[in-house]
């Protein structure tokens, strides 16, 4: 077991518990039944992402062994090429999820993410199993491109894992904190807005970890209130299509008119 995988286990576990202590929706009866259903979903995606993992390392290895990417192009300081790396890296997790809305391809699978009817730290890792592959397939790609080294990936990993469970929480924290949080990175309510029904809310807000993104390219939306957002896209969120095996095949069904 990794590093960030064993740090996403514990923070998932204590947001998970937090958002059981003081939950911002407090109406929420079947919490541990439906973190099962999303954990279910989540191992088929993290059998896919142990079969990536030599893929991943094979590409770090490339770039050290041949000098390839911005920072072995612009030879700077190792310190100012992991922030660069880090940085860039999430502006690119930016665009990638930015593509998982406007693509129709892309969007058959990242809508399993967004048919989840209650929002939880569970639902970080509710991810269609091919939308892992082709994600980690770019994801190397884009190491390469930067010359990023295996301990800033893993270091943005570990990261990435923390805020993503935390922005997807059930968690209630003080309007204060949130309205500070949000100039830096990616708070509770601008994520529960990214998985509200309604879809000029659903596309928005698609920073993973730094929310300046979403205001540096127009996509950044906010609410006065929060508690009455609708989650899913007004489609498949009975219990039947919650089932894993249902979600697993719904990319398969045709796209409803006009989406993406």
């Amino acid at each position: 077991m990794d590093s960030s995988t064993l740090i996403g286990l514990i923070a998932l576990v204590l947001v998970f518990l937090l958002g059981g202590l003081i939950p911002f929706y407090a109406d929420r009866n079947d919490r541990y039944s439906h973190g099962l259903r999303n954990l279910s979903l989540a191992l088929a995606a993290g059998v896919i992402g142990i079969l990536m993992t030599p893929l991943v390392l094979w590409s770090v290895r490339l770039a050290a062994r041949h000098d390839l990417g911005l920072c072995n192009l612009i030879a700077i300081y190792p310190v100012a090429c992991g922030l660069l790396t880090f940085v860039l890296f999430d502006l690119w997790m930016y665009v990638w999820r930015r593509m998982n809305h406007q693509l129709p391809f892309l969007w058959r699978f990242h809508q399993v993410h967004h048919t989840d009817p209650a929002l939880d730290s569970t639902t970080a890792l509710r991810f269609h199993p091919v939308e892992v592959l082709i994600s980690t397939a770019l994801n190397c790609v884009l190491m390469i491109a930067l010359g990023m080294s295996l301990e800033v990936f893993a270091l943005y990993k570990s990261v990435m894992v923390v805020v993503i469970l935390f922005h997807h929480s059930n968690l209630r924290i003080s309007p204060h904190l949130d309205s500070w949080l949000r100039w830096v990175i990616v708070p509770p309510s601008l994520h529960r807005v990214h998985h509200s029904n309604l879809r000029w809310e659903t596309d928005s807000d698609y920073g993973t970890i730094f929310s300046f993104w979403d205001q540096l390219f127009g996509s950044y939306r906010t609410r006065h209130t929060y508690h009455d957002i609708r989650f899913g896209i007004g489609r498949y969120d009975s219990p039947d299509w919650q089932r894993p095996l249902r979600l697993l095949v719904l990319p398969l069904r045709p796209l409803a008119p006009g989406d993406k």
